[in-house]
């Protein structure tokens, strides 16, 4: 990587730096496309590409778990850059994300696609995702971390739009295009 997180190395794994994750949360948002989620669980190891995502940043933003402040459940969305916060939803489903930004500003990618599960709880089930990964860092000691394995995403490949299930929210930020995702991958 080089000094601003970018990802910068063809055809190589290279797990994602704490770097990466202490950005522009929007930024981090449409740059996750392409990298692969892996997964060590009982000894065996998958990965996915990562294929949808969406941004949720700030005090401000009323989508974001944050709007009301710091709680027990979103307080990962308030620590260090490069942490999963993964919480639980419809009392059925867990939900994946990783914070970004410096401690203390509440921001999160929420990871809503992966090639072979599209959507978010499908994503979890996937990758064996629930609470015990919540507040630990996105690496391998941790058992589920972020590659570069060289996929490049043109930016003419990406499709933004609003994001799902915020109609509350109001219309300025229910209509903020910081959901991202991609059908086809340059190699």
């Amino acid at each position: 990587m080089n000094a601003d997180g970018k990802r910068t190395v063809l055809g190589t794994r290279k797990v994602l730096a704490v770097s990466f994750f202490n950005r522009p949360t929007v930024a981090v948002a449409r740059d996750l496309l392409g990298t692969y989620l892996v997964r060590r669980y009982h000894g065996r190891e998958s990965a996915a590409m990562i294929t949808e995502v969406e941004a949720y940043d700030g005090f401000r933003d009323r989508g974001s778990h944050a709007l009301r402040g710091k709680t027990a459940r979103n307080a990962p969305m308030f620590g260090p850059p490069g942490h999963w916060y993964v919480y639980f939803t419809y009392g059925m489903h867990w939900m994946l994300n990783v914070v970004t930004r410096e401690r203390g500003y509440p921001a999160a990618v929420l990871l809503r696609g992966v090639v072979g599960a599209a959507g978010p709880a499908r994503l979890t089930k996937k990758l064996h995702v629930d609470k015990k990964l919540n507040g630990l860092s996105a690496t391998k000691k941790n058992g589920l971390w972020f590659e570069d394995r060289g996929v490049r995403v043109s930016k003419g490949s990406i499709t933004f739009g609003p994001r799902v299930g915020i109609g509350y929210a109001g219309l300025y930020w229910s209509r903020r295009k910081w959901r991202f995702w991609v059908e086809k991958f340059d190699k």
